[in-house]
């Protein structure tokens, strides 16, 4: 965990940004001994929100199992994929 005094963003900007590129960690901003801010380069923040809607669907998912919702088997999810990638390449559908 890096934790930097918020005047750090000021003086040492460039030197921040390239420490966020280059361990892909934020930086914590720190204002009168407290924790104020968090800083990470962009590439960093899109990964960690791709996850996190990646963790929501699939939560979302898991709970809809739990309430008995049908599921698919295997035969029926690689027939939906092949289907999802033909017409994605624009060749219709097999059905």
């Amino acid at each position: 965990m890096i934790i930097r005094p918020s005047a750090a963003i000021r003086q040492n900007y460039n030197e921040i940004a390239e420490q966020c590129r280059k361990t892909a960690e934020p930086v914590f901003l720190t204002k009168n001994g407290e924790g104020d801010l968090v800083v990470m380069d962009i590439g960093t923040y899109n990964r960690r929100e791709k996850m996190l809607k990646l963790r929501e669907e699939l939560l979302a998912v898991e709970e809809d199992r739990l309430r008995g919702s049908k599921g698919y088997s295997v035969t029926e999810a690689a027939a939906k994929m092949r289907n999802a990638i033909r017409e994605a390449a624009g060749h219709g559908t097999t059905e």
